[in-house]
């Protein structure tokens, strides 16, 4: 399985001419490490997908400003929240033959994360900022192929997944 991830590093990027302490956020996190991670998930995930040769996301890493201005136009509430998922196969679209379908990437959507908010969450939960952007980016790729949390029991369900799509890449979350 072929997995092209575009990530945008809004975030750390900007650090070095922002005010903002750069020791306080170190990227924890290579570009590589994000496309293996993203591959293996979505092998794990395989029963979720729709057939393809090759799959494709964006994920932006960003601050809490930004953030706050897409949950404000999308969801119409206007605070940061930690991440958003934009899914790209909610949309009606007109079906390809399926020999092109195969031959093209899949674009499934695109994955926000605020890392301020992620950093505030990690020292919340007493780990680091490396799990916390793991265990959103998991988040982020369920709702992509449409995973949603209305209930207890969905929430439930999609923790569990998001447990077990971090233990498939050696990541395991503080007790």
């Amino acid at each position: 399985m072929q997995v092209e991830v575009n990530v945008q590093d809004c975030f750390f990027n900007s650090l070095q001419s922002a005010a903002i302490d750069a020791k306080q956020f170190p990227n924890p996190i290579a570009v590589e490490t994000w496309e293996s991670w993203f591959c293996r998930w979505l092998e794990i995930l395989e029963h979720d997908l729709s057939p393809a040769g090759s799959y494709e996301l964006s994920l932006r890493l960003t601050d809490d400003n930004e953030i706050q201005a897409l949950n404000a136009q999308y969801r119409h509430i206007n605070r940061p929240t930690d991440v958003l998922a934009f899914a790209s196969l909610e949309v009606d679209s007109p079906q390809l033959p399926s020999q092109i379908q195969l031959a093209m990437p899949l674009y499934l959507g695109d994955i926000v994360i605020s890392v301020e908010t992620a950093h505030r969450q990690a020292q919340q939960q007493e780990h680091c900022l490396k799990i916390e952007l793991a265990w959103l980016a998991a988040h982020g790729l369920l709702h992509l192929l449409g995973w949603d949390h209305p209930d207890e029991e969905s929430l439930k369900n999609m923790l569990d997944q998001q447990e077990t799509l971090l233990q498939g890449v050696n990541i395991t979350m503080p007790v």
